[in-house]
C-alpha cells in the first residue's frame, strides 16, 4: 500500500510518521536506526525515509558522531507546550476548589481564547445568596476583574483590538475611554498584583477581583478570580479575599515554573 494514501479516515503517512516518534519515545534515549525501525516495527530503509523528513521538520536530530537519533528541539517544544496546557488546567481547578472551600465565596477560573478571557471552570460556595459564573463565557477586559488582569499582562498585539472596541461602549466609565486612562489603570493593576471591579461590573450588584497565574516563560497563562455580591464581598487589598486570591495564586505560578519579575508586555 502507498504509503501516500488519504482517504477520509487521515494520512497514513502522517501516521507513520508518529509511530516512529512513539517509538523513539518509548526508547527514553537517543537510538540508533535499527532499533528505532524495530520499535516501529518496519524496514530500516522505510524507517530512515521518514527520519529525513522529521529531522527537516524539526521533531528529530542525529548526532553526527555517533549516527543516533533523538527527539528534536520542536519535538520538545511540543511537549513543553502540551505539559503547560495540560498541567496548569488541572493544578488550576484544585486550587479555585481549595479557595472556595477556604473563602466561601464563588470562584473560577479562566484562560485566554480566541476573543479574550474564557471562563473554564467554576465552584459553588456553601452560602444562601451565591453569584453564578456560566462556564465558557468570554469575558470583557475593561468591565471585568479577569479582563483586566489579562490586558495588563497579555502582549500588546494581542489586546489592543479588544480594547479599542471596548473603549468606544457608552457605559464605559469616563476615565477608560482613553489611551492614557487604560494604560493608567493597567499600571495600577501590574502594580498591585490583582484586579477588581469596585463600583463598575457589567452585572448590577456583583463584584469580583481576579489575579494571574504565570508559566515557567513568566508570562501570564491563566487567571483566578472571586465573585461574589456587592455588599457581602470584601475587594480591599489588606481583606481576607484578596489576601486568599493572591496567595493561590502566586502558589499556583510557582509550580508551573514561574521564578523572578513577569515579563510586562510589549
Amino acid at each position: 500500500m502507498n504509503d501516500e494514501v488519504d482517504g477520509k479516515h487521515g494520512v497514513q503517512s502522517l501516521e507513520i510518521g508518529m509511530g516512529i516518534l512513539r517509538a523513539m519515545v518509548n526508547g527514553q534515549r537517543s537510538m540508533m536506526l535499527k532499533e528505532i525501525a524495530a520499535g516501529a516495527d518496519m524496514p530500516a530503509s522505510k524507517a530512515h525515509r521518514y527520519l529525513v523528513s522529521l529531522i527537516r521538520a524539526g521533531l528529530v536530530e542525529q548526532d553526527p558522531a555517533s549516527s543516533r537519533y533523538d527527539l528534536g528541539p520542536f519535538a520538545l517544544n511540543i511537549g513543553l507546550v502540551a505539559l503547560d496546557r495540560l498541567d496548569r488546567v488541572r493544578l488550576g481547578l484544585n486550587v479555585i476548589a481549595e479557595m472556595r472551600d477556604e473563602i466561601n465565596q464563588t470562584t473560577a477560573l479562566a484562560v485566554w481564547g480566541d476573543k479574550g478571557p474564557v471562563v473554564v471552570r467554576w465552584e459553588r460556595p456553601r452560602r444562601p445568596i451565591t453569584v453564578n459564573v456560566i462556564t465558557g463565557t468570554v469575558l470583557d477586559l475593561l468591565s471585568s476583574a479577569t479582563g483586566r488582569v489579562f490586558a495588563a499582562w497579555m502582549p500588546k498585539k494581542a489586546v489592543a483590538p479588544l480594547l479599542a472596541a471596548e473603549m468606544k461602549a457608552a457605559d464605559v466609565p469616563a476615565d477608560l475611554r482613553t489611551k492614557a486612562g487604560v494604560e493608567a489603570m493597567l499600571g495600577e493593576v501590574r502594580r498591585l498584583g490583582f484586579a477588581d471591579t469596585h463600583g463598575f461590573h457589567r452585572i448590577p450588584g456583583v463584584e469580583a477581583v481576579a489575579a494571574p497565574v504565570f508559566n515557567f516563560k513568566n508570562e501570564i497563562t491563566m487567571a483566578v478570580l472571586v465573585v461574589g455580591v456587592q455588599g457581602m464581598f470584601d475587594t480591599r487589598p489588606e481583606g481576607e479575599v484578596v489576601r486568599c486570591l493572591k496567595r493561590h495564586a502566586e502558589a499556583l505560578s510557582v509550580r508551573l515554573g514561574a521564578n523572578g519579575e513577569p515579563k510586562v508586555p510589549a
